[in-house]
């Protein structure tokens, strides 16, 4: 991300594995990015221990929901995270939570 300004728009996909499910992880993840304003995207389950979401908006709040997500509600445990940056679609209106995979 060198040569990008805060204010730039971004796009993030990221992972997490560990105790995130039946813990409120993804209506932590909700909340916080609604928190934060300005965000887009969405969390869903993957398997059993893995969360996934996918986040849209200026980089330093993606950053800052990134940083909440690897770090998670109190009930949960994050093992390991992944991010991607790819490429901005622009496709989401607001950030909400998606059904399991």
């Amino acid at each position: 991300m060198s040569n990008s300004r805060p204010s730039d728009i971004v796009r993030a996909h990221v992972w997490v594995q560990g105790r995130v499910q039946g813990v409120g992880f993804r209506a932590h993840v909700e909340y916080f990015a609604r928190q934060i304003g300005g965000l887009t995207g969405w969390v869903r389950n993957v398997g059993y221990d893995t969360v996934e979401a996918v986040i849209e908006g200026e980089r330093e709040k993606v950053e800052r929901l990134i940083e909440g997500i690897q770090i998670g509600p109190s009930a949960s445990r994050v093992d390991s995270s992944r991010v991607e940056w790819e490429t901005v679609t622009g496709e989401f209106k607001t950030f909400g939570v998606n059904r399991s995979m």
